[in-house]
């Protein structure tokens, strides 16, 4: 059975406005970092500009999705000063009545160059998440665990507290734990931050993109780059069994995803470029 590739040169708000609520399974991607790259497409939004852009994005990309939608974000340091746009665009979704989850954390090895004689290197980025009301439809939050180690049987502990059971006397909160073979991986996901660039100015590794689509769409499901640049995301979701939909402003990026899938994945994709 092919999966099937949906490729838009488009803007991806205008993209996402006109597709169908909660038709996909996963939103990954990273957007523009304000003005520090044009991305020869004239993007310079900057400060709060930037901010209420990605408010915008988010929120279509809620519409559309049925499960996580997730972006690596990161401000930029000018004159000794940072722009603190990941910080003003999680409280500003806040305020929005947008359901947060716990940023993860993108920790790239493998950085040169930025830092400063006062400053330190920054060696991470964070990953905005969010989604709707309660538990998310489908995860599986040890798909890139590794294996256990502890005193139990030779496997990890888990807590399965669910908040609803407490000590009848005390009243304090009980949990119930289980030994798992494969840990949880937490929320830091650690990779080089330099890949092969396939023409694109700010790829990032596969791995990333294989944690969330692993971690939170299922196999068969439907996982959407709003940003895919060369086509890492939709690399890693066929790669992985997924179907996947990647919307870039610039055609000569989606010509670069369209070819790497075509390369790598001959005989069991469907290509679509709208």
């Amino acid at each position: 059975m092919s999966l099937n590739v949906d490729l838009y040169c488009a803007d991806c708000i205008r993209v996402l406005d006109s597709m169908g609520e909660q038709s996909v399974d996963l939103i990954f991607g990273s957007p523009p970092y304000e003005d520090m790259r044009s991305y020869d497409c004239e993007f310079c939004l900057v400060g709060q500009d930037w901010v209420d852009w990605m408010v915008s994005v988010t929120l279509s990309s809620l519409k559309v999705c049925r499960g996580l939608v997730a972006f690596v974000v990161d401000g930029r340091t000018r004159d000794f000063r940072w722009s603190a746009t990941p910080a003003l665009l999680m409280a500003d979704l806040h305020r929005a009545g947008v359901r947060l989850r716990r940023p993860a954390i993108y920790h790239r090895h493998g950085m040169c160059g930025s830092g400063g004689p006062d400053w330190l290197r920054n060696d991470y980025e964070f990953i905005v998440c969010c989604a709707g009301a309660g538990r998310l439809p489908w995860s599986d939050t040890r798909a890139m665990g590794k294996k256990s180690y502890s005193n139990v049987n030779g496997k990890a502990c888990e807590n399965t507290n669910d908040g609803k059971r407490r000590n009848a006397r005390t009243g304090k909160r009980l949990s119930r734990k289980r030994t798992v073979s494969i840990s949880n991986p937490g929320n830091v996901i650690s990779c080089y931050a330099k890949d092969t660039n396939y023409g694109n100015e700010a790829p990032f590794r596969k791995h990333l993109a294989d944690f969330f689509i692993c971690s939170f769409c299922p196999t068969g499901g439907v996982a959407l780059d709003p940003f895919c640049g060369s086509g890492t995301t939709c690399v890693s979701a066929v790669s992985n069994g997924r179907n996947t939909i990647g919307i870039d402003c610039r055609m000569d990026q989606i010509s670069i995803t369209k070819n790497r899938l075509l390369c790598a994945y001959p005989d069991n994709i469907e290509i679509n470029v709208h």
